[in-house]
């Protein structure tokens, strides 16, 4: 029998692997950065506020499975079912502007750093909480928080933000428009970047074919709306499962125009989408449709003290 000769490999040979080595290398270290390694940025500010201060001598507050209120600050939560879907309502009256804030997992802002929905609103005494827009995961958009300037970096030119001011007014605007900076001297105490505008001055912005890149057409969805002066609502839809399909963005924003929204804002969907209320995750959160559980994101939106 003949012996079987390998050629070992030559110059070219060995450059080919090599190149390919550092090319896997390379990939799994920008996965890794993307999705895994987290990087803390900036420390969000803690410490008791005046409103923290106010809530230990609030009047009488009432508390059931689908309502709550103080002197300050009253909820209803109510399941709606439309488009095949259960979608929750929370209808937010507040006596001041102060008590709707936003909160980072951790209490940082930066890369990769993730928590529950329910666990950040924990932390932080919310009543009340949505997922935010998962600023963490992207490396631009602009981030305001409680009246503080975290990113300035625009993602797009014709990016949509929310807005929201010193009063509790929504408003929507485009990067490209203007900055991050400008929207901090004029009063900005949040900007959220994920959008994009469902609602403009009662009138729906989206088309019928329009979608977030990457979406499915019928998604879980987190919204928030402004109905009048310190009036709003905070909804979300369940979706991916049989009991419920899920809503298109348009869907999305004619139910919100339906609330009486004058404005209204797509936050972060699918998994993220998550209600908490009174202690409890209301909906049935899921990124597969086969098991219901809570995606880590890196900020909320939430009523509180």
């Amino acid at each position: 029998m003949s012996k079987i000769h390998l050629k070992k490999p030559g110059k070219a040979g060995k450059f080919q692997l090599v190149y390919w080595l550092a090319l896997l290398a390379f990939t799994g270290y920008v996965l890794l950065d993307t999705f895994v390694i987290p990087r803390s940025y900036a420390k969000a500010e803690s410490g008791a506020s005046s409103t923290q201060v106010e809530a230990a001598s609030t009047g009488t507050v009432k508390k059931g499975s689908k309502t709550y209120s103080d002197d300050n600050i009253s909820i209803t939560v109510t399941t709606y079912r439309k488009y095949d879907t259960n979608i929750y309502v929370a209808d937010v009256t507040l006596k001041k502007a102060a008590y709707l804030k936003t909160a980072f997992a951790g209490n940082t802002f930066g890369k990769n750093i993730t928590d529950k929905t329910s666990a950040i609103a924990a932390d932080h005494s919310a009543i009340l909480a949505v997922n935010g827009d998962f600023c963490g995961a992207q490396n631009s958009g602009y981030v305001i928080r409680n009246g503080k300037l975290y990113r300035s970096a625009a993602s797009d030119s014709d990016q949509e933000d929310l807005v929201i001011d010193g009063d509790g007014n929504l408003s929507i605007i485009k990067e490209g428009d203007v900055t991050a900076a400008s929207l901090l001297k004029s009063g900005a105490e949040q900007v959220l970047s994920f959008g994009p505008g469902l609602v403009e001055n009662g009138r729906v912005t989206v088309s019928e074919n329009e979608e977030v890149g990457r979406a499915q057409a019928s998604n879980p969805r987190t919204a928030i709306g402004q109905i009048d002066s310190l009036h709003d609502v905070l909804v979300v839809s369940d979706g991916r499962t049989e009991e419920s399909t899920g809503l298109s963005l348009y869907q999305l924003a004619a139910f919100m125009k339906s609330l009486g929204a004058k404005t209204a804002y797509n936050l972060d969907g699918g998994g993220s989408s998550t209600l908490y209320f009174n202690g409890k995750v209301l909906n049935q959160p899921t990124t597969t449709g086969r098991n219901i559980s809570e995606r880590s994101v890196s900020d909320i939106v939430y009523i509180g003290y």
